[in-house]
């Protein structure tokens, strides 16, 4: 239902009409206000409603909560002292406030596009017409997704609105660079973030088209020579209605974008918005749902949630101090940074582009994959330098309780194991006790599909992806992190590979199998030493590309003889397998460089049904018919297994008839 133009007016006079509200939000714009599925009620805690709408936040320049901000002071709607920015929300909310467990889940949605609800609970992310099982909302937590990032592209993307910065009144110029590999040939390519066939953050269009600094390069991989392409082979312009037409936004090339080469561009823009906002925007509405009497959804708890992208978000937040309020008052509770790897990302920079992340074959050497990686002091080995994600938030007495969650993808793609190594490689870094780290074993970026199959376009790989579920790690993480916030009771220990016990290894020493058909990849992504010009680390980046210096080392969990691996949580399906799942696949070779790694993608690789099958092709992996005696022993394996998951407090009791059920269907899958 949506709300009659009056109701919505009258709500906002109210919220103007209160007493001036804490932690910097100034006024909540109410746009729709609905219940969930007609007033369902879920569990004891009743009906739902869903709220759409806008936040205002005012930041005041001179607190020092505030002055990491970029360009914070040179934003031009500058007023007495502070700023005003304003973010999208959704909140789901029980109507009744008094039947809420008193958690607020704030998720820090990814490129605008929050997706908890539907991950966790398994209906619409919108709650339209199913709410799966409602686990969140028969808990009684309430989420709200909160938009955080200036350049959120698409319908419906939630954004954060951040004023332009200026110099004195003068306008900002500056250099700003972007990079793909095509899947298929492309005759234009957007300046914006494509990620997934999808813009991930739009672009700052091109200033000046003739500025002999706008530059376009190829190459063949992440580290392979540039190649200058000739100023008069590409122009600023874009194909509409069948015609080439000027364009700030797109960049046409003669005879197309070929498919398996990076293409890099660089160009000039003017007006950087002030993105690093975003951060005070999370942690005010934290402290603004805490503190304030009339807080549109209440909270006693605030647990911040990000994946991916919005994962490295939350690591960047706790590192850059962002965790203690304006009046030093601890935001997040709690933190759950689900497949960030060793990342945190360009979210508070001049001309910050927060959509960048690092892939194999795209985003490269932007500033994300940086030192310092541990949650508590390392020393970097080149620059002496001795810092920790976690100094800041030590200082200010706001340290939040820590989940970082990587699968095995981020091993290879995102440089996971320099969480938990020192920086030179060498030893095991110790870890707070206020962070746990969880590996787990199997799983890629994202869950694929069952049964298994090939991803597509810019996915295409050379195996079947893993199809390995999150969603009931997410549901035993999030209960895991509520009983430890609010009760005190110990989440799992930390699991993850380490070098004391030779389950992370250099890649030289990786031991894969030679399984028929499966091609190993030959390196994974490095961390880098960057350097983008003298102010880089004031938020300004002037050398693009950046220079790039020494690498920190490569670290991947290693293997058993089926090629899966040794260390980490591990699904039955790890521990009872009927396949490897390996934590890399590489491209198709339709879709080019087919010995590069595919992003986001782990491998699943089936066990041969029988003896005579696995001798016929050469695999070295023991057959399904060698390690069961039939359905009923594999069963029976698996059943045990998932028990221990549920002893362990990894998956909760009431998800462990699923996992019986999918074990069931993956033996029949198998034996097709």
């Amino acid at each position: 239902m949506r709300l009659q133009p009056w109701v919505t007016s009258f709500i906002l006079i109210m919220f103007l009409a209160a007493p001036p509200l804490k932690a910097r939000v100034v006024r909540v714009e109410v746009a729709s206000r609905a219940d969930v599925l007609n007033g369902r009620a879920f569990g004891d805690t009743g009906s739902y409603e869903r709220i759409t709408g806008r936040v205002f936040f005012s930041i005041a320049v001179a607190n020092p909560h505030n002055r990491g901000i970029v360009d914070l002071g040179n934003a031009v709607n500058l007023k007495d002292g502070a700023v005003e920015f304003s973010s999208d929300f959704i909140a789901v909310r029980p109507k009744d406030s008094h039947k809420s467990n008193g958690s607020m889940i704030l998720e820090v949605p990814n490129r605008g596009r929050g997706r908890l609800l539907a991950l966790v609970d398994g209906g619409d992310w919108d709650l339209a017409g199913d709410a799966g099982d409602a686990w969140l909302l028969r808990n009684g937590f309430t989420i709200v997704s909160l938009g955080w990032q200036w350049d959120a592209s698409g319908p419906g993307a939630l954004r954060f609105m951040a004023p332009v910065a200026r110099e004195n009144g003068k306008t900002i110029t500056g250099l700003l660079r972007g990079d793909l590999m095509p899947s298929k040939v492309m005759p234009e390519i957007p300046l914006g973030h494509l990620i997934l066939g999808n813009i991930g953050g739009t672009e700052y269009p091109v200033t000046s088209p003739g500025d002999p600094r706008n530059v376009l390069t190829v190459r063949d991989s992440r580290n392979g020579q540039r190649t200058v392409i000739p100023r008069d082979q590409w122009q600023f312009t874009q194909t509409v209605d069948g015609k080439l037409t000027p364009s700030d936004r797109y960049i046409h090339l003669d005879g197309g974008f070929q498919p398996g080469k990076i293409y890099e561009y660089v160009y000039v823009v003017a007006d950087p918005v002030v993105a690093g906002g975003g951060f005070a925007a999370i942690r005010d509405f934290a402290s603004y749902a805490k503190h304030a009497p009339d807080a549109l959804a209440p909270a006693k708890r605030v647990y911040g949630e990000g994946i991916s992208q919005n994962g490295r978000f939350l690591r960047d937040f706790i590192y850059q101090g962002f965790n203690a309020d304006e009046e030093t008052r601890i935001a997040l509770d709690g933190v759950l940074s689900h497949v960030a790897g060793a990342g945190r990302g360009s979210f508070n920079y001049r001309f910050a582009q927060p959509s960048r992340d690092a892939q194999p074959t795209s985003s490269v050497f932007f500033p994300t994959d940086v030192f310092p990686f541990t949650d508590q002091q390392e020393q970097d080995p080149a620059t002496g330098e001795t810092r920790g994600l976690l100094d800041q938030a030590a200082r200010d007495k706001v340290v939040p309780r820590i989940f970082l969650s990587n699968t095995s993808y981020e091993y290879w793609g995102r440089a996971a194991a320099l969480i938990h190594v020192s920086a030179d490689g060498k030893h095991d870094a110790s870890v707070s006790d206020s962070v746990r780290i969880y590996h787990f074993t199997g799983l890629q970026h994202f869950s694929g599909p069952f049964p298994p199959q090939k991803g597509s376009g810019d996915l295409l790989g050379q195996q079947a992806q893993s199809p390995l579920p999150i969603r009931y790690f997410w549901r035993a993480m999030i209960a895991n992190m509520d009983a430890w916030v609010r009760s005190n009771i110990l989440p799992p220990r930390s699991s993850y590979p380490k070098i004391a016990d030779g389950t992370l290894v250099l890649l030289r020493n990786y031991a894969f199998p030679a399984i028929p058909g499966a091609k190993q990849p030959h390196e994974a992504n490095e961390a880098w030493h960057l350097d983008f010009g003298p102010n880089w680390q004031k938020g300004i980046l002037s050398n693009q590309p950046p220079i790039i210096g020494q690498t920190f080392p490569v670290l991947v969990p290693q293997v058993d003889i089926d090629g899966n691996e040794r260390d980490g949580v591990q699904l039955p399906e790890i521990t009872v397998p009927l396949g490897t799942y390996a934590g890399w696949n590489l491209r198709d070779p339709a879709i080019g460089a087919s010995d590069q790694r595919v992003a986001f993608e782990a491998s699943y690789i089936p066990f041969s049904k029988t003896v005579a099958e696995r001798s016929k092709s050469g695999d070295p992996r023991k057959s399904i018919a060698e390690r069961y005696t039939g359905q009923a022993d594999y069963i029976h394996r698996f059943k045990n297994a998932v028990d221990d998951l549920v002893n362990q407090r990894w998956i909760l009791q009431e998800d462990r008839e699923a996992l019986l059920l999918r074990g069931q269907q993956e033996w029949v899958e198998a034996e097709k």
